[in-house]
């Protein structure tokens, strides 16, 4: 039976990568799944506008699916929204982006056991591989700016830049993970091979937040391609 798997997106580089794989693996992305917190009103992680993620899906023609839930209620609020989307989509798996962190892969497989459903985590590696990871990102075809740092490790020069050769080498003179896999930086993807479309960024500005800086866009548009 061909899997149609649930992909966790949170519209960076990282979920872009997941998706990616997977459908060249031959498994059906049904839809992506984000999580809202009620406290923040804004995508969980990456603190992203819901429209940006919304337009995402619109170029690439996969469903979005939101899941509004407050941080006490997070993991319950999550298993419950995948088992009615395992019926919606009849659904056998659930995909994430992690990459090396145990925590994070030890949640979602439990998540997956209480729906029922298989947890695929298809850029699953060791931590040493996370530059590779990223210079495979570079050669994928995708195109996706940085739109948050962490003060403590990245300053707001690194907002708007494009994950390019430059940004490649200068990830290496920072003592972090290159993929940024902590949260060091956060990116939103806009373009690429299974887009559609492509998505136009205008008009922003930096706004900061408590330990974070974020890039704001005002204007944003689908456009041909």
């Amino acid at each position: 039976m061909k899997k149609r798997v649930a992909l966790s997106w949170s519209g960076g580089k990282d979920a872009c990568l997941s998706l990616d794989t997977l459908i060249h693996n031959g498994i059906e992305v049904v839809c992506l799944v984000t999580t809202v917190p009620t406290e923040l009103g804004r995508t969980f992680g990456h603190g992203e506008k819901l429209e940006l993620v919304k337009l995402q899906g619109e170029a690439l023609e996969i469903p979005v699916e939101f899941i509004t839930t407050s941080f006490n209620e997070y993991t319950e609020r999550f298993i419950e929204t995948i088992k009615t989307l395992k019926e919606k989509y009849d659904l056998n798996g659930i995909a994430f982006g992690d990459l090396y962190l145990e925590d994070h892969r030890e949640w979602g497989e439990k998540l997956a056991v209480a729906v029922g459903i298989e947890a695929l985590y298809p850029l699953w590696g060791e931590k040493e591989n996370s530059l590779r990871m990223l210079k495979e990102f570079l050669y994928s075809g995708y195109k996706a700016t940085v739109i948050r740092v962490r003060e403590d490790v990245l300053d707001e020069t690194w907002l708007g830049r494009q994950l390019d050769h430059t940004f490649f080498d200068d990830i290496q003179t920072k003592d972090l993970c290159p993929m940024g896999e902590s949260g060091e930086y956060h990116t939103f993807v806009f373009d690429g091979p299974l887009y559609k479309k492509k998505i136009v960024l205008e008009d922003s500005e930096i706004i900061q937040l408590e330990t974070t800086k974020k890039l704001e866009f005002k204007k944003y548009i689908l456009q041909a391609k």
